[in-house]
């Protein structure tokens, strides 16, 4: 790679605790947006790609470990605001013996909610400087009504500027308390905004109230993006580029899965790892097969470095 592409993920990053009800638990951290710049930032640092994580947190101890741990990824934390008296939010997960999760959140007063509640914003300060912004549903879900209209402000900036926006439909109907409907009012938004979408097709079946698996793969097909990535778990992987037939990539297979957290989340980052350094849309998608069959074979959503495979764009 000639130059260095300088990427920014916005999103939340909760406290993880992990284990027995009632019992031992064990403390980490994850969300999706911060889980895919870890994934893309192990896999693209070394190829040119520089990230940046914009999120709100306090100046508590929890939120000190997570920014030592982010910069060890070699993740750039200029973006994040620190602030006195909030903290992360705070989830559970319950996996069970075929690596499938439960989670039940404590998020209502997280930092995260609060990135844009000031006068500007290390994003919006530094946004000239960016290549391109990553965002997903639940970035848009966690913000308020004015948040949203400041972060399409600055999608809207960086396409003035030349630069690439790329949106995760990650899905959570819990989240959207006023309906639906208005969560469709904001998907649409990104989906119009986006010059790529990530899309994991149970979200986009289950948002946009599609019968069965094949109406949302049409749905999918069919939104405005001129890269569309559909995430179907084990089944193939599907990338539609406009003006080109669809391409379909098979997943890796895993003997034996031991937790599915992060599994799409690191697929984002293998793919864009790959996409951002040149490859082609089929040689990405493989990358991020590989990476999310490593990732679902491990516990947590983030799996230790020593465990990250040898990455190899073939």
């Amino acid at each position: 790679m000639s130059r260095k592409i300088r990427i920014a993920l916005l999103g939340e990053c909760m406290i993880e605790l992990r284990g027995q009800l009632f019992g031992t638990m064990q403390q980490y951290f994850g969300g999706d947006t911060l889980n895919t710049a870890v994934y893309l930032a192990r896999l693209g640092t070394d190829g040119g790609v520089e990230v940046a994580y914009a999120t709100e947190l306090g100046t508590d101890a929890f939120s000190d470990a997570m920014l030592r741990a982010w910069e060890q990824d070699r993740i750039d934390t200029g973006l994040v605001i620190r602030e006195a008296g909030r903290m992360p939010g705070l989830y559970t997960i319950q996996v069970d013996e075929n690596g499938e999760r439960t989670f039940y959140y404590w998020r209502d007063s997280s930092a995260a909610r609060h990135y844009f509640d000031g006068p500007s914003s290390p994003l919006e300060d530094r946004l000239d400087s960016l290549d391109s912004l990553y965002f997903s549903g639940i970035s848009l879900a966690v913000l308020s009504h004015h948040g949203r209209e400041r972060l399409f402000k600055c999608v809207d900036r960086l396409h003035a500027n030349g630069g690439r926006v790329f949106f995760d439909n990650n899905f959570r109907a819990r989240l959207w308390t006023e309906g639906l409907a208005d969560a469709r009012l904001w998907y649409d938004r990104a989906f119009e905004a986006c010059d790529l979408a990530m899309i994991t097709l149970d979200d986009n079946q289950a948002l946009y109230e599609l019968p069965d698996a094949e109406s949302a793969i049409r749905h999918a097909c069919s939104l405005p993006p001129g890269e569309v990535v559909i995430k179907r778990g084990a089944d193939e992987t599907l990338v539609r580029v406009s003006g080109k037939d669809l391409i379909s990539v098979p997943a890796f297979p895993v003997a034996k899965v031991v937790d599915t957290t992060g599994a799409g989340d690191s697929f984002a980052g293998g793919y864009l790892a790959a996409r951002l350094q040149g490859q082609s849309p089929e040689v990405s998608a493989r990358c991020g097969n590989k990476i999310a069959s490593i990732v679902i074979q491990h516990s947590g959503a983030i799996i230790p470095r020593e465990a990250m495979p040898v990455f190899f764009f073939a």
